[in-house]
């Protein structure tokens, strides 16, 4: 049976995203067709506020512990996270970390193309231009090149987490990452499952070669030059300027982080929602300076299984062991902000959405025009998502437009 605590937990972080999305990111839409810029700076920090309330809630009110080991971050650097996805809702127990660590609004996240339908928390992933992917590289890739590098081109920092390995941990996941092991005589994994590579290897080349725009005036400057993009079956033309060097690296470190969990483990949502919380949450983080990486191809895929071997004996130490990462020699990392100010930020958190989340009830029952609002918010959110397909999609529409100029018209016919 559901207990109270999981019901509340669900129930508070919907109520937090639907409202949040209608009242705080709804508003700001219109800024798509202004200033991108704007929009992006703005939708980002206001999504961030939101990902503070379930760290505040897993930590103050469900006594979660996380504990942090291994390298550090450099708060605010451009990096690629890849973790192994013990279960479903890795994704989440993340920002505990990064909380602590970076800055919550750069993150950014692969998921399954269909929870951008979910109410709430798909509108406001859409908003965050979190990466959509279907788990088919011949569908998936057109739109990764699409937004990584409008990322690029607007000098948008992000940590950009990754699964390499597609799906959680399951036994019947890990029945078939053996199967494929045994198929192409590879060792059979216990504790994580074979990683998918051609994903990785596209966002870190794409990243570290990704082209990026001027960020200062020059008088007297040449014809702008074009980026063509292909994606999704149109094209994207991006303006930039041709001074001062056009390649830019977008990419600095890539973070490779191990998940552990040494008693419970919340396999889903559905255990959350039965009071099934973690009572700790350990993570190993090992942070490889771009310039570490392999450049080849084929040497960056032998890189990440590699990694993967390595997660898989930690991973065994660790269970079979102490049940910490201690046994690695690093021991837990200093955080980049204090737990005072971490416990600060997680009470108003929870002050904010519940008085933020009453008031909007409030105004809906008080006032039509209020409601009038609701209700047309809803149907917006849904049928863009049906019609143009996300969001984020709409975002990529609306550089095109406002950074397009006539010559390109000329120059896309030909």
């Amino acid at each position: 049976m559901a207990s109270w605590k999981g019901v509340y937990f669900i129930l508070f972080l919907f109520a937090g995203s639907f409202f949040g999305s209608i009242f705080m990111l709804g508003p700001i839409l219109p800024l798509m067709l202004i200033n991108l810029s704007w929009y992006r700076w703005i939708s980002s920090r206001l999504v961030a506020i939101w990902l503070t309330l379930p760290v505040a809630l897993l930590e103050t009110m469900f006594g979660v512990k996380v504990v942090i080991t291994g390298d550090a971050f450099v708060p605010g650097e451009r990096s690629v996270i890849i973790m192994n996805h013990r279960t479903r809702v890795d994704w989440m127990f993340l920002w505990n970390c990064l909380m602590r660590y970076s800055y919550l609004r750069l993150e950014k996240i692969c998921l399954k193309s269909s929870l951008k339908s979910v109410p709430g928390f798909g509108w406001a992933m859409q908003v965050a231009a979190f990466i959509f992917i279907h788990r088919k590289w011949k569908d998936d890739k057109s739109h990764f090149e699409d937004m990584i590098d409008y990322f690029c081109v607007i000098h948008e920092p992000l940590q950009l987490l990754i699964f390499p390995e597609g799906t959680d941990l399951t036994e019947n996941n890990k029945a078939r990452s053996n199967d494929f092991a045994e198929k192409n005589g590879l060792q059979k994994y216990e504790y994580v499952l074979h990683p998918r590579t051609t994903g990785f290897t596209f966002v870190v080349d794409r990243l570290r070669e990704g082209k990026s725009e001027k960020e200062s005036t020059v008088e007297g400057v040449l014809e702008p030059s074009m980026c063509q993009l292909h994606g999704n079956g149109h094209k994207i033309l991006l303006d930039q300027d041709f001074m001062g060097g056009l390649q830019g690296k977008n990419l600095d470190a890539v973070h490779d982080i191990t998940v552990a969990y040494p008693y419970n483990i919340p396999q889903t949502e559905k255990h959350l929602l039965l009071g099934d919380f973690p009572k700790e949450i350990h993570f190993h983080v090992h942070r490889y300076p771009v310039g570490t990486l392999p450049t080849s191809k084929e040497d960056l895929q032998l890189w990440c299984h590699k990694r993967w071997e390595e997660k898989e004996e930690r991973l065994r130490s660790f269970y079979q062991g102490e049940r910490s990462f201690h046994f690695t020699g690093q021991s837990t990392v200093p955080p980049c902000k204090s737990e005072f100010r971490v416990l600060v930020v997680q009470l108003l958190s929870i002050l904010y959405w519940t008085f933020f989340c009453s008031a909007m009830c409030l105004l809906i029952y008080l006032y039509s025009p209020v409601r009038w609002y609701f209700i047309i918010s809803i149907v917006f959110f849904v049928l863009q998502e049906r019609i143009f397909g996300g969001l984020e999609i709409i975002e990529l529409a609306c550089y095109r437009f406002l950074h397009k100029h006539p010559h390109l018209n000329s120059k896309k016919n030909e």
